[in-house]
């Protein structure tokens, strides 16, 4: 005797060989023996078994699916039933096999009920289940269709609207994201070089600054509606005549310079800085874009400004106009001692704006101990040397130290160029250290007067902010609060406000244990990080870009370690992973095999060591 038996899902024959109480031991034609469940068998038969199966498939195949679904009732019924009405006479096992194979096979014509057993789909069932399949058959269709194009580096049309989606925010769901996947995978690419290849990314750069822009900026970067900005028109007016030094490209001058000498022979040191505060008031339509952004972002040839341009430009300090300013007059002893300090709010005159690229040639290492011919370099020496002092008061002055490098980045139709510059030059550490004099003396203001302020501290090693006073160790100061940047930074911004309470005797914006200052410090932690992060990544890309531009075949490095280096003369650091194993220090040469600014990679070979 024979059996025609479902398991797991398909149909199966078998001889029998024993027969227990609730299973059989059945043998299959090509010899396996099988324990089988007596209740998964669905037909006993004396035919052999060889050509069963292709028989009843063969039959099945014959089967017309919609008059079979029409031969049903409503009741359910067993395949045997159904093959005895669909034949007209009690059906052999060949074709009562057959029925029930296709029955099986259109789940969406018949539901099971059990083993053997089926119920007809009532029609508009059927029909809803059809449609939905012939829906699918077509979208399988255009999937294909667009795989193909996909694959021969054209653009389906109709991926013209969801290009955003695809690129930033695929949604799984839709046929041209099953598409690109499928392409994807059957070529080995990614999906956003697969899009690159097809056109569909024409700038790597677009693309990078579109990712954050739509994670960071998703309603754009325009300025909602504010109100106008009402500058001060009663201040007195300073004595001086200030000015500024900064990169060429910096258009937010927040902080300025003067010096007078005195009659007693001391000099008298103003460090002045812009006072947006005066004119955005807490609460106000400029407050909220302000406390939104938190920072400017910069990346190079282009920058996201914390505050409109119509906010920027009356406080600015631009050379030929008069500015209301947070001043720190220093008194300066002939050795360069501090004697004495005084904070103002008034209005200062800004007499030159003086740019790095302009002045360094006349005010550096070399020219500091005979005069350059430049009309600032007395002022610029004296200051230098009272930034020195400053520096040696903090601990942190080393002759010894080997200067860093620092690198400026300058894109100008699509151009880069990228220069080098030491860090702790003349120019940078004049203007650092009278900043973080600055930024330390109105911090401790603030704390000996029980105003709080947002301060940034170091200990152990951690930086972090805090709206405590505490100290900096990694600058030497007892406290730091950022104060000299108010039309770029957020917390300079609150800071300075904070600061004018104090000297005008007003009642300061943030009293103590306002929520809304220890808010607006975090949310600015949060976002700097992002922004230097983004920053670091957009230099990262022009540097690529330059390879390219330069057409650099080979670049000397350092290695950092490991198979980690340093090229020379961009900021970029790459892993190369054909590197021996070479002390950190270690220089290279190496062969620059690829460069890809859309996914940020850097291939080189390793050449190899250079003889120092």
């Amino acid at each position: 005797m024979n059996v025609f038996y479902e398991e797991e899902g398909s149909f199966k024959i078998g001889s029998v060989m024993t027969e227990n109480p609730g299973s059989l031991q059945v043998e299959a034609l090509h010899g396996k023996r099988s324990k089988i469940k007596s209740a998964n068998v669905l037909l006993k038969f004396e035919n052999p078994l060889a050509g069963f199966m292709e028989q009843a498939q063969s039959g099945a195949d014959d089967i017309d699916v919609d008059f079979l679904w029409e031969c049903c009732g409503e009741p359910e019924f067993g395949f045997e039933e159904l093959a005895k009405d669909y034949f007209g006479h009690a059906p052999n096992p060949v074709e009562a096999a057959s029925v029930a194979i296709r029955l099986h096979s259109a789940p969406m014509y018949f539901y099971r009920k059990g083993k053997g057993r089926y119920k007809a789909a009532p029609e508009d069932n059927l029909k809803a289940a059809l449609a939905a399949q012939e829906r699918k058959r077509i979208q399988a269709e255009k999937v294909a269709e667009y795989v193909e194009q996909i694959k021969a580096h054209k653009l389906p049309a109709e991926f013209g609207d969801k290009l955003d989606m695809l690129i930033y925010e695929p949604d799984k769901n839709t046929l041209e994201w099953k598409a690109l996947d499928e392409a994807s995978i059957e070529t080995g690419m990614s999906h956003i070089k697969l899009l690159e290849t097809c056109g569909a990314i024409a700038s790597a750069h677009d693309y990078h600054f579109g990712a954050f822009l739509r994670e960071h900026f998703p309603g754009g970067i325009a300025f909602p509606s504010h109100g106008s900005v009402v500058v001060p028109d009663d201040l007195p007016q300073a004595d001086v005549d200030a000015f500024s030094i900064d990169d060429s490209t910096t258009t937010e001058i927040d902080d300025a310079f003067s010096i007078l000498a005195l009659e007693n022979g001391n000099t008298r040191v103003g460090i002045h800085i812009a006072a947006p505060s005066l004119g955005i008031l807490p609460g106000s339509e400029l407050d909220a874009i302000a406390l939104q952004r938190l920072s400017t972002v910069y990346m190079p040839g282009n920058k996201i400004t914390m505050l409109p341009e119509p906010a920027i430009e009356p406080f600015s300090l631009l050379a030929g106009h008069w500015r209301p300013a947070l001043s720190l007059y220093l008194e300066v002893a002939p050795d360069f001692s501090i004697v004495d300090n005084q904070s103002r709010v008034e209005m200062v005159k800004i007499a030159e704006n003086l740019r790095h690229d302009t002045l360094e040639p006349h005010f550096n290492e070399e020219t500091l101990t005979e005069h350059s011919g430049h009309e600032y370099w007395e002022r610029l020496s004296s200051l230098h040397q009272l930034a020195e002092s400053l520096e040696k008061a903090r601990g942190k002055y080393d002759p010894n130290r080997l200067p860093q490098v620092d690198y400026n980045f300058y894109v100008e139709d699509g151009k880069v160029r990228i220069t080098e510059r030491k860090r702790g030059s003349p120019m940078d550490k004049l203007v650092a250290e009278l900043m973080i004099y600055a930024n330390a003396h109105w911090g401790g203001l603030l704390a000996q007067n029980g105003i709080p302020g947002i301060y940034r501290a170091q200990t152990g090693g951690k930086v972090f902010m805090t709206t405590e006073a505490e100290p900096h160790q990694g600058l030497g100061v007892a406290q730091y609060a950022w104060s000299t940047s108010p039309l770029r930074r957020a917390v300079d911004l609150i800071n300075q406000r904070q600061m004018i309470a104090l000297l005008q005797g007003t009642e300061p914006a943030y009293a103590k244990g306002n929520e809304a200052l220890t808010t607006a410090m975090r949310d600015f932690d949060f976002a700097y990080n992002i922004y230097n992060d983004f920053q670091q990544r957009m230099e990262r890309y022009w540097c690529l870009q330059y390879l390219i531009q330069e057409n650099v075949q080979e670049v000397n490095a350092t290695v950092w370690r490991e198979n980690l280096v340093r090229l020379d003369g961009i900021p970029y650091m790459t892993k190369v992973h054909s590197l021996p194993e070479l002390a950190a220090g270690e220089r290279v040469r190496l062969k620059v095999e690829k460069v890809d600014p859309l996914m940020m990679d850097l291939y080189c070979k390793f050449q190899g060591k250079i003889e120092v």
